[in-house]
């Protein structure tokens, strides 16, 4: 007789930075099902913090430790700097454990696709943090896609603009490209599995890429240009040099547009310390924030769908219950990879690429 598997599910995290602390343990401690029963971080401050946030996880030094302890874990998260999620992914994979691997998966499409194939053989559950398919106005927009109200679309403009002038201490500015840092992996990541998520494959992709800021050694700022086999285009935007920011999206088609500024609120609560179930409507847009929907002769205020990151762990204590697909394919993430690898040859040969 099969045994039925144990909940809640009992869950480590390797990294308290911004992304572990702010994102992935808040979503994982109010997800039902789900246990953060360990964190790894050496950091004094960060013990700390989690100590207060999260008292009943224990703090381990090094993802060893973790490991040692795998047969008390059901699933792994890792969401330390990028240079490590490839050795950390296959760690997890080695020692049968489930694994949450943040943005971006690995640093090339080869190596995501030789994760994948490891978790597929090992019949190991593994998935890609991407949390941005549940922020309120891509919802709204593929919503709006899938209800026909815009009629055929032609055109996807998307954008994570910042303004950040001057680069900040820590890995993702720093030049070594195992670091794998810059804005075109880390919020080009979501940009181009939005677009890919939203319209298909892409056939060909156009690129400019550049390093604006003072003493700045990767890049700050990037434009893309995708067009799809659907037919199809997306142009997509990522700066941290942007005082003035462009519409979050707007998207157009043949009967209507819409248009959205301002970015999903879910990110800003998280950081301040706000968790789902704190006893207001988690993900709702400011109203003044609503974007718009029609044509220049004619046009009104759509809400926002409320955004809902806790859906990407809901959707990953179910495939651990019961074997459903995990609410994010790690096959996506080798499609963006190479979306965001032919982003750079584009750039530096100033061609299009052709992909496939």
């Amino acid at each position: 007789m099969t045994s039925a598997p144990r909940t809640p599910f009992r869950v480590g995290l390797i990294g308290y930075g911004l992304a572990g602390s702010a994102f992935h343990a808040p979503l994982i401690a109010t997800t039902p099902g789900l246990q953060l029963v360990a964190v790894v971080t050496a950091n004094p401050d960060r013990r700390d913090r989690l100590h207060r946030a999260h008292p009943g996880a224990q703090p381990l030094d090094t993802p060893a430790d973790l490991f040692d302890r795998a047969e008390d874990l059901d699933l792994v998260v890792v969401a330390s700097p990028n240079r490590t999620h490839v050795p950390l992914a296959e760690a997890a994979v080695a020692a049968g454990l489930p694994a949450v691997i943040d943005k971006p998966l690995a640093g090339s499409a080869v190596e995501a696709a030789r994760l994948c194939d490891a978790a597929e053989r090992a019949g190991v559950l593994l998935s890609v943090f991407q949390n941005r398919r549940w922020d309120g106005d891509f919802l709204t927009a593929r919503r709006l896609i899938g209800e026909g109200a815009l009629g055929r679309v032609h055109r996807f403009e998307s954008r994570f603009e910042r303004f950040r002038p001057k680069p900040k201490p820590g890995w993702r500015e720093l030049a070594d490209p195992a670091e794998v840092g810059g804005t075109l992996y880390d919020l080009g990541s979501h940009l181009v599995d939005q677009a890919l998520t939203l319209f298909g494959p892409a056939e060909s992709v156009y690129a400019e890429i550049d390093t604006r800021r003072d003493g700045a050694v990767v890049d700050d700022d990037a434009f893309l240009a995708l067009t799809h086999a659907s037919g199809v285009r997306s142009h997509l935007w990522t700066s941290a040099v942007a005082p003035v920011g462009g519409p979050r999206l707007r998207v157009l088609g043949d009967r209507a547009g819409y248009v959205k500024f301002g970015m999903d609120p879910q990110e800003s609560d998280l950081r301040a310390g706000r968790t789902p179930g704190d006893g207001y409507p988690w993900g709702a847009d400011d109203p003044a924030a609503y974007g718009t929907l029609g044509t220049d002769e004619g046009a009104e205020r759509i809400p926002t769908d409320p955004g809902d990151y806790p859906a990407y762990y809901a959707g990953i204590a179910a495939s651990l219950a019961d074997g459903t697909p995990p609410p994010v394919d790690t096959r996506d993430a080798v499609a963006a990879l190479t979306v965001l690898e032919a982003a750079r040859t584009s750039a530096a040969t100033g061609s299009v690429v052709r992909l496939g």
